[in-house]
């Protein structure tokens, strides 16, 4: 794992905020995944994932949240990905996955979308 991404939880009204910071790529894929996974267990009715501090992501990055959709899809749970740098939200964009995210332009937004 990348020595400066991490990821920070916390819980806002109904929703559980997750916030990476730093790049996801191949080496912190599976610390994202974890957090991800950690932050479902308590069922919340959403899972925002704040991404306005990730300055790159690549396809492992990708499968990831890809991953994360289904997890949260079967467990009711509705994902929001919310501040997407042009950077980031280019890389759904060329995926054509940006219509099967919930993506807003701030967390604040996510947790009412």
């Amino acid at each position: 794992m990348a020595e400066s991404f991490q990821v920070s939880s916390e819980k806002r009204a109904e929703a559980t905020v997750l916030t990476p910071r730093g790049d996801i790529d191949m080496s912190c894929s599976p610390h994202f995944r974890e957090a991800l996974r950690q932050a479902q267990e308590s069922r919340p009715t959403r899972l925002v994932v704040d991404m306005s501090g990730v300055g790159y992501m690549d396809s492992s990055g990708l499968a990831t949240l890809v991953e994360a959709m289904k997890m949260t899809r079967s467990g009711g749970t509705k994902l929001v990905l919310s501040g997407l740098s042009d950077r980031v939200k280019a890389i759904f964009e060329i995926a054509r996955l940006e219509k099967y995210f919930t993506i807003t332009p701030s967390v604040d937004v996510g947790i009412k979308a």
